[in-house]
């Protein structure tokens, strides 16, 4: 996904002069293309995330269109004060880039892992989160980050995850995308934890329940229209994420669902409230925190749903 965030961020600065790259010393030939064109709109902050923060929203007061990259955890936590006090507070349009979301830097262990970062960005003023679930939603959703003019946060993977659409989806900032009506049971996911939504999609066929499956890009704000329609047409919402269940989407559903007193049971997956080392690779970390269809359809049978 990081090789589709170069590409596109290239093309669109081909044809928009105000964008603006700052990164911390990572991905330095990922960003060449960029350079070759635009070496002073490409600007190495080095391992400074704090100062790289600031220094976006300097410019984006300039009039630029800035965006911030790298490591999730450092984009997100190390620099939290910047963003809420420089971004947040300011209103400033500065696009905040984490690569490798949740488990994706899974062997370099809880310094590399981020399952706090919706957390801590659901809780500013101003701030706007979108988790594209692959490439191709990553592709359509960009351009219309850059016209919201408004602060946000783009949570990405890293590399190699899998397409979850036939073809370039029709997706639109701030609305759920439905990959497959159903009923009963809806699952909500966000971010690149869709492949396992889509397979729990499967399982359940397999037991008669034709579960609805929905791509919950954007986290904040929350379709709200389609929350209060599910509430009224399924038994139950599953929420899927690579996050910690606390503070992530599935606390954001189930806060809306719990302030609008709306009648529906909410089953949230994602990371337990643990931390989670000496792992290998993605796949050995998303068993450790049971985030596989095993674990899943044990919960969802425990609770009633299967």
């Amino acid at each position: 996904m990081r090789n589709a965030f170069a590409r596109v961020l290239t093309e669109l600065a081909k044809n928009n002069d105000k964008l603006v790259l700052f990164y911390a010393d990572i991905g330095n030939r990922l960003f060449n293309p960029l350079k070759e064109f635009a070496d002073e709109r490409t600007i190495n902050a080095g391992i400074a995330e704090a100062n790289m923060a600031s220094m976006a929203a300097g410019s984006a007061m300039m009039g630029h269109k800035p965006f911030i990259y790298t490591i999730t955890p450092f984009t997100t936590a190390r620099n939290f004060e910047q963003i809420k006090i420089d971004i947040a507070y300011q209103n400033q349009p500065v696009i905040i880039v984490g690569t490798g979301s949740g488990l994706s830097y899974a062997n370099l262990g809880p310094t590399h892992h981020s399952f706090e970062d919706i957390a801590l960005m659901r809780s500013l003023p101003n701030m706007h989160i979108v988790c594209p679930a692959d490439a191709q939603e990553l592709e359509v959703l960009m351009p219309q980050l850059i016209a919201l003019n408004k602060p946000c946060y783009f949570r990405i993977g890293k590399k190699n995850e899998p397409k979850v659409h036939p073809e370039l989806p029709k997706l639109e900032f701030g609305k759920a995308h439905i990959m497959k009506h159903g009923y009963k049971v809806a699952i909500l996911s966000t971010g690149t934890i869709m492949p396992l939504a889509q397979q729990l999609c499967a399982h359940l066929k397999a037991f008669n329940i034709d579960a609805e499956l929905v791509s919950f890009h954007t986290v904040k704000p929350l379709d709200k229209a389609y929350l209060e329609d599910a509430a009224n047409r399924f038994d139950h919402l599953v929420t899927l994420e690579e996050h910690n269940v606390n503070g992530g989407f599935g606390s954001a559903v189930l806060e809306y669902i719990s302030d609008n007193d709306l009648s529906v049971n909410v089953h949230r997956f994602g990371i337990p409230d643990f931390f989670i080392d000496q792992v290998h690779n993605t796949p050995d970390a998303r068993d450790k925190a049971g985030l596989n269809i095993e674990t899943l359809s044990n919960k969802l049978k425990q609770r009633g749903v299967m």
